[in-house]
């Protein structure tokens, strides 16, 4: 294959891959603006489409078409670039995220990951996936931390502040509370992590590796690094009208809520891929008779059953608990989530050890 051709199918699955994820966000909106009007008794979205099913593509529009306004005394290199870079560290990030196992088609074997199709080059495993996936997430703050400054306001510099405290409070915890879902793997690669937890829903890391502590630490750092409720600080309205997005508008301010919703899908996989077997069944362990085309297709199905639980859990909290004051979030990441992910830790070794 000629490089020019190898260079332009590439192109193509990147465009492919890109739209499919975008829309799946665009989705993600839907469903959340959906559940949360029905838990507070309201209709939500009914107007564009059946069942307001074209909602996104007309906000999509919306957004498009709207000028776009750039304030005086904005630093506007760093002002355009902060939500580009926001966006293009979550779709990195979501790069890494194998979905399955492999396809047998013929003689060829086709990994069911998001790299393997972009590149075309049968990368089956990044051996330091989880790795690399935890430093791009951390760098992800820049985007906020830029378009705070830059933006010349006093709001959206004390958004883009909270934020960079508050990751740094929780990745530490969120780090450490993966370190027992390592030392059962002893891996980290993303994919043995899962093979580790074939077999049955009592070998999950969640169950049959009593990392239910460790997986409660997770997405409590992990709602506290998407800015979600009741972490929501930076964006918080009643005291900062938007945080650090307040000066942005048209296609810059989605890019913020599209990096956010790509995060929570990241999020939504690791936890998926860590604590509950990633793409195998609950009930593999069972002789079930069931027909080839639904062994092919398993795996894709309940890996994505496990994240859409998780995606629903996301807009439950948001409709549901109030935010915490700031004092009260920095008391339960320092306080108590990381003595908690330390001493989850030590127990974890000390039974890996006894069982040795």
């Amino acid at each position: 294959m000629s490089l020019t051709a190898y260079i332009l199918i590439a192109i193509i699955k990147l465009a492919i891959l890109l739209w499919l994820l975008l829309t799946a966000v665009a989705y993600i909106v839907l469903m959340e603006r959906k559940v949360i009007a029905r838990m507070q008794n309201r209709w939500g979205p009914t107007r564009v489409g059946p069942f307001g099913l074209l909602q996104p593509l007309a906000d999509g529009i919306k957004f498009i078409l709207k000028e776009d306004v750039i304030p005086d005394n904005v630093y506007k290199p760093l002002y355009v670039a902060a939500p580009m870079i926001a966006l293009i560290l979550s779709l990195v990030s979501i790069s890494l995220i194998p979905f399955g196992g492999q396809w047998h088609i013929g003689h060829y074997h086709v990994p069911l990951e998001m790299t393997a199709f972009w590149t075309g080059s049968g990368i089956q495993d990044i051996n330091i996936g989880l790795l690399i996936i935890l430093g791009i997430t951390s760098i992800g703050v820049y985007g906020v931390a830029l378009s705070g400054w830059s933006s010349n306001s006093k709001y959206s510099l004390l958004g883009s502040l909270r934020a960079g405290a508050q990751l740094i409070s929780y990745e530490l915890a969120l780090g450490l509370s993966l370190v027992g879902v390592l030392l059962l793997a002893g891996s980290l690669s993303l994919r043995q992590i899962v093979d580790g937890q074939s077999g049955s829903i009592f070998h999950w890391n969640f169950f049959g590796g009593w990392q239910f502590i460790a997986f409660f630490i997770y997405i409590m750092a992990a709602y506290a690094e998407t800015n979600r409720i009741p972490f929501d600080l930076p964006e918080a309205e009643t005291e900062l009208v938007a945080g650090y997005h307040t000066e942005y508008s048209a296609m810059k301010f989605a890019m913020f809520f599209m990096a956010e919703y790509c995060n929570m899908v990241t999020v939504a996989c690791l936890a998926t891929l860590l604590f509950f077997g990633g793409w195998h069944s609950p009930f593999e362990g069972l002789a079930l008779p069931v027909p080839d085309i639904w062994l092919a297709i398993s795996p894709l199905f309940w890996f994505f059953i496990k994240i859409f639980v998780f995606i629903f859990v996301y807009i439950w909290i948001r409709a549901t608990l109030p935010r915490f004051r700031y004092d009260q979030l920095m008391a339960f990441g320092w306080k108590f989530l990381l003595p908690l992910s330390i001493a989850n830790i030590v127990v974890t070794s000390f039974v890996l050890a006894v069982r040795s």
